[in-house]
């Protein structure tokens, strides 16, 4: 009796974000060997939408891009993909791999590195993912946001938000507790940079605020940083 030999496993999709061309190519070269098909985006535009189109498994981010940032660019993912991600930087130091982290890393890696130790990483976060998936569902206080819905509930009724208010919520949410600056808010939620005397994101914020109403202590939702940004008070469930 012929045996028929067992079909060979689909390669696992990975986007690599980074504008190296040349560490893209052999990168791709290197993790072909270990079943891992390999997509190159080399700027920040595309890698945002390159990840939100469903089609890969983990992407690799490269921390220090020009323009739009691995940081930048994984907080507009995280507002649509909880998409498993690993950043990839030159620098080692415990402030950079803190701020990746807290932009909604999984992993990450200082360069240079054993193309080996990525793949083990990759698999790693994977095997992490897979047991215990990330939540869709974000509660803070009364709210509860709902990620793959994109939908704002209050005591469990649905708040009417514009688009741009969703983004700029669930960011401010997801950093609860942290200052963020006007530009890192417009960039990250809205995807453009603000002029000084840009006034839309303190125009969204403001219709936020009326929208949400205080606390029931009476404490202000959204804290205006005089001079440097805002803050949701509070701490995720």
């Amino acid at each position: 009796m012929d045996l028929v030999p067992a079909p060979m496993s689909e390669p696992l999709p990975v986007l690599l974000v980074d504008d190296d061309t040349a560490l893209c190519e052999s990168l791709s070269q290197l993790l072909k060997m270990d079943s891992l098909a390999v997509t190159a985006a080399h700027d920040g535009e595309s890698g945002v939408r390159e990840a939100l189109s469903e089609a890969f498994e983990i992407v690799i981010l490269d921390v220090m891009r020009p323009v739009l940032d691995g940081r930048k660019v994984l907080r507009r993912i995280r507002l649509h993909s909880q998409i498993p991600a690993i950043m990839l930087t030159a620098r080692g130091d415990d402030a950079d791999r803190i701020a990746g982290l807290e932009a909604g890393a999984d992993d990450y890696l200082p360069k240079p590195f054993n193309p080996r130790e990525l793949v083990a990483r990759i698999r790693a976060v994977l095997r992490r993912r897979a047991t215990n998936p990330p939540s869709e569902i974000l509660s803070i206080g009364d709210l509860e946001i709902q990620l793959r819905r994109r939908r704002v509930l209050q005591n469990g009724e649905e708040l009417p938000l514009t688009g741009a208010e969703f983004e700029i919520l669930f960011l401010l949410v997801r950093s609860a507790g942290k200052i963020l600056t006007r530009d890192e808010i417009a960039e990250s939620a809205l995807g453009r940079a603000v002029g000084r005397l840009d006034r839309s994101i303190d125009n969204h914020i403001s219709n936020l605020r009326k929208k949400l109403g205080p606390e029931v202590n009476g404490i202000e939702r959204i804290r205006n940083i005089r001079g440097t940004g805002y803050c949701y008070t509070g701490e995720t469930a």
